[in-house]
């Protein structure tokens, strides 16, 4: 038997993308040769390989969402979206990643994921130069130096830079209170800034995390992110 320092390393970024979860968008950014991409699109501009790609695009600005989910009537500009969506419900994760064995239901997602092992962060801020391993992530963090805040309260008018901040805030108005205390009920708004406050008061068993041995109370544990060997994704004792 082979060691372990005898094993091939994981070439986790080589992996062969579905045809139809390519968006139009990302082709249309991989090339930076415009002679090579004549399709404009007659709203922004923006210009694409082929043309099929720019209807794709123009539904961003119609709002257009042809493709239904038929078990939860959620709607999808793209096929592929929506075949993506439909493994939330069937539980389908077809794509997992050779390091960790962590299952996805779209390949881009595993992409992004492999990320976290090769420390790979290909999308840069220009203002300061920080990385980012999705774009997505790229778009919110400069809105931090150009102070935009697209997300407005339809209540108040109050905007931010965020929409799970706008979710948050939306909450001051409709009274959800999500997140329950185990020990006595009491429910509250946000978890880190008023739940896990609440907990000090209640005084439970420390026990240690088996994967970093970081000690808390026992309702504290449970939103615990371990940096050592599940890259900062929490864990449930």
């Amino acid at each position: 038997m082979n060691s372990s320092e005898d094993r091939e390393e994981p070439k986790p970024l080589q992996i062969k993308e579905e045809q139809e979860e390519v968006s139009p968008v990302a082709e249309s950014q991989c090339d930076a040769d415009t002679s090579k991409k004549p399709f404009k699109c007659n709203v922004c501009g923006k210009a694409f390989k082929k043309n099929s790609y720019v209807k794709e695009h123009q539904k961003i600005h119609s709002g257009e969402k042809p493709y239904s989910c038929q078990t939860c009537e959620k709607s999808f500009t793209r096929r592929a979206h929506l075949l993506g969506h439909m493994r939330t419900h069937t539980g389908e994760k077809p794509y997992s990643c050779e390091t960790c064995g962590k299952g996805f239901t779209q390949s881009s997602h595993l992409l992004s994921h492999m990320r976290l092992h090769t420390g790979e962060k290909p999308y840069a801020c220009e203002i300061c130069g920080k990385g980012f391993i999705q774009r997505g992530h790229l778009l919110v963090h400069v809105r931090t130096h150009t102070d935009e805040k697209p997300h407005t309260c339809e209540e108040c008018g109050k905007s931010f830079r965020f929409s799970g901040t706008l979710s948050v805030h939306m909450r001051t108005h409709t009274g959800e209170k999500p997140y329950s205390c185990k020990a006595c009920g009491k429910s509250f708004r946000q978890k880190k800034i008023f739940l896990l406050d609440h907990l000090d008061t209640h005084t439970f068993e420390e026990i240690e995390c088996f994967y970093c041995h970081y000690t808390e109370c026992t309702m504290r544990l449970e939103g615990h992110s371990c940096s050592v060997l599940c890259f900062r994704k929490s864990h449930f004792l």
